[in-house]
């Protein structure tokens, strides 16, 4: 499957954020999605995710436009995402949480609740399982919303910063866990982070948006070697760990 943005346009009152951006995603493929602040990550994060509307541009799910439709049923129809800010349903516990997130799936209940076990081993989250989630700490609340976000068994899955706020030892872990998510449950992700080493580490292409335009993309190697994103958004300092 594949998730295409083609020509994307968002302007706010006197701003534009985004300015003909088109990318594509494919299912069990990462895209790290970069830039320096306010160069229209997030704004296009929430495009494809239906919070916002584009004032230009298409978006595709193969064949299907979504571009019309509400976050709701973009959600039933492969899309799922978490956001900066974290997201749970504090009085519930793990479970419930991510119990709650599978009821917009299209599987039959015994099978919601197999494959919700199945994120939450996965996740290594069977430790708190039944805990509240508003006794959680960040760390594991950061895990819940994404294992929620998987419950809905999407095709691709957004993510907004996952490791904002995680201790260097937390990110290691998230990224060992994100790594292997688009092969073992057979989806694409797209994921903005300003954590350099994680996102050089975890994806398999980059896209850089500099003023709400696409500076470059391709391969991490590649891109992470190219003036304009050097220039725009690593510096002339930046040192690749996995060199």
């Amino acid at each position: 499957m594949k998730l295409s943005c083609e020509k994307i346009t968002v302007d706010f009152v006197g701003l534009r954020a985004l300015d003909q951006v088109s990318l594509s995603l494919k299912t069990k493929e990462i895209l790290g999605l970069i830039g320096p602040n306010g160069s229209g990550k997030t704004t296009l994060l929430n495009t494809i995710g239906g919070q916002l509307k584009p004032t230009e541009g298409s978006i595709f799910k193969d064949n299907l436009n979504i571009t019309k439709l509400s976050p709701q049923h973009r959600v039933k129809n492969g899309l799922a995402r978490s956001f900066q800010i974290v997201r749970t349903f504090d009085s519930l516990n793990v479970f419930e949480n991510i119990k709650s997130a599978s009821l917009v799936n299209h599987m039959n209940y015994n099978d919601k609740i197999r494959y919700c076990d199945e994120i939450i081993s996965y996740l290594n989250l069977g430790r708190i399982k039944h805990v509240l989630a508003n006794t959680l700490n960040y760390g594991d609340r950061r895990r819940v919303e994404i294992a929620r976000a998987m419950a809905t068994d999407p095709d691709f899955l957004l993510l907004d910063e996952p490791a904002a706020g995680m201790n260097d030892d937390e990110s290691e872990i998230l990224l060992n866990m994100l790594r292997e998510i688009p092969d073992k449950f057979n989806l694409g992700i797209l994921v903005i982070d300003h954590d350099m080493s994680l996102i050089m580490k975890l994806c398999n292409r980059l896209h850089v948006l500099d003023s709400g335009k696409t500076i470059a993309e391709g391969l991490v190697d590649h891109v992470k070697r190219h003036p304009d994103v050097v220039k725009a958004y690593l510096g002339e300092g930046f040192k690749d760990e996995n060199t």
